[in-house]
């Protein structure tokens, strides 16, 4: 497995937001995090990154105990991040922001000929600020920023917010493309559906705690399963 969280406990302050949450992700493999609003998602993405560390449990990465590691030394292992309001730096051009992710980890390199390749239209950003965006393409500049960073797992925040049909179909597609490439996926979504068509397994969060997983596509077709875990 590549990475690996096992029973851990977070808070904020003295308020419990995870309660004992376990999962796992293997190499290649992409994993739906589903749940309501409130569920413990996000805080379950931030307690891998080191953002809001866990206080109690073990989360490792690559055979890597990173549970009390500093956020930039776990993106220095190569775990990517696309953040769900972006984190793109408005001011600098498409081309200085993938330009200051790059960093070496022991994982495969990308070139920004496979950005272009991946994101057609992103070859005809570069010069442009990032302020003057819409919101498709500045997705298509997180995501290369991650990649550019030579990740072995990306965590994805809720990808297809506030975007079109169609540009959330070309990020899901990029997701799935990923496993081709070797290079796993946690993806945090609220559109179940989508990110159950593109998942090989999916864990199901209420209230802080791990309440399903089980295949992804089981959890797709079993209606009745659906509807009760998530309410869709």
């Amino acid at each position: 497995m590549i990475l690996e969280v096992a029973g851990i406990e977070t808070f904020y302050g003295e308020t419990q937001a995870l309660f004992g949450v376990s999962l796992q992700v293997g190499q290649g493999e992409v994993v739906a995090l589903l749940g309501p609003n409130g569920a413990g998602k996000t805080t379950t993405l931030r307690s891998i990154l080191g953002l809001t560390p866990a206080r109690d449990g073990t989360i490792r990465f690559d055979g890597i105990d990173i549970t009390r590691s500093a956020t930039h030394e776990i993106a220095r292992l190569g775990v990517g991040w696309v953040p769900d309001d972006r984190r793109i730096f408005p001011t600098l051009t498409v081309a200085r922001n993938l330009s200051i992710a790059r960093k070496r980890t022991r994982f495969r390199t990308w070139s920004l000929d496979e950005m272009f390749e991946i994101f057609s239209a992103l070859e005809h950003l570069m010069e442009r600020e990032c302020e003057y965006l819409s919101g498709g393409e500045m997705q298509m500049v997180a995501i290369s920023r991650a990649l550019l960073g030579a990740p072995g797992l990306v965590l994805f925040d809720e990808p297809s917010q506030g975007l079109a049909p169609r540009v959330v179909q070309d990020v899901m597609a990029t997701i799935s493309h990923l496993k081709g490439a070797g290079i796993s996926a946690l993806v945090v979504e609220q559109n179940a559906a989508t990110a159950l068509q593109i998942s090989d397994r999916a864990y199901v969060m209420d209230r802080g705690r791990i309440v399903h997983y089980g295949s992804a596509e089981r959890l797709l077709s079993d209606d009745r399963l659906r509807v009760g875990l998530l309410g869709v």
